[in-house]
């Protein structure tokens, strides 16, 4: 992605991807982990898998930057056999010579360039990426979290409740009784559990996991408004609303952008 924003401000979200970019200009503000954070010219963001954050413009002038998103195993793969995925402390990196392998990563995977180099500008950046990167190993949840292995009743309800989310997000209208059903407790205590596991409310997960799905079907060239009904949206008005929150964009741009070589009518 490479875009200028000034008045857009992005919903609180995460992605499945490591998310790296660098800030050309002016500043992003964000929050992140239970901080607030921001990244002005020059410096790095790196978001670990399923990061919660939101962002907006820092200043009157908005803020232009370019991100690169990478599949988790893809990204340990660029860095040896066997690697352990890396975990990033701090979302915002000042490094120069990172912002310029990231730089220079985008324009040989959005240019002309061939294959070869690609690949050796993306192990390039991982090379220097991982040296900012916690020693831990183990794979963490948002907020710090690590909800599959964690001690306690709290992670164990987060986990059925996710199990459901997952099951039933585009095809039923969830409820909360049916969630504390499912988890055998109060609705309250849902809730609890579940921001403090994965850093975002049930309904902000299951959208999000419906918006991700609209974007998959927009990339097999899907028209948005099948895009919609299919990942449980009520209408297109209702899935373009919440795409742009989560993108920047809307579904037609992203299915133009995807499928640049297919007329539309009109």
């Amino acid at each position: 992605m490479h875009a200028h924003f000034t008045s857009h401000v992005y919903h609180r979200h995460s992605h499945e991807t490591y998310s790296f970019g660098v800030t050309e200009t002016g500043a992003q503000a964000f929050t992140c982990r239970q901080g607030r954070h921001v990244s002005a010219t020059g410096m790095v963001m790196a978001f670990n898998p399923d990061d919660p954050h939101d962002g907006h413009a820092a200043g009157e002038g908005g803020f232009t930057y370019r991100m690169v998103h990478i599949w988790p195993e893809f990204f340990a793969s660029l860095l040896g056999a066997d690697q352990p995925l890396p975990l990033f402390g701090s979302p915002v990196l000042d490094d120069p010579a990172i912002a310029g392998s990231l730089r220079r990563l985008h324009v040989a995977l959005t240019g002309p360039a061939s294959e070869l180099e690609r690949y050796e500008r993306l192990i390039g950046a991982a090379g220097l990426l991982v040296r900012h990167a916690s020693a831990r190993v183990r794979r963490l949840g948002p907020e710090g979290a690590d909800p599959a292995g964690a001690e306690g009743s709290g992670a164990h309800i987060a986990a059925r409740v996710r199990e459901l989310i997952h099951d039933q997000y585009a095809a039923e209208d969830l409820t909360t009784a049916d969630l504390a059903a499912a988890a055998g407790c109060s609705r309250y205590t849902v809730y609890r559990a579940f921001r403090q596991a994965y850093g975002l409310a049930p309904s902000d997960y299951q959208r999000q996991l419906r918006v991700r799905l609209a974007r998959r079907l927009l990339a097999r060239d899907v028209p948005p408004s099948a895009a919609a009904a299919e990942a449980g949206f009520a209408d297109q008005a209702h899935l373009t609303r919440w795409f742009r929150r989560y993108y920047g964009v809307t579904p037609g741009a992203y299915r133009g952008a995807r499928h640049p070589q297919v007329r539309r009518p009109g």
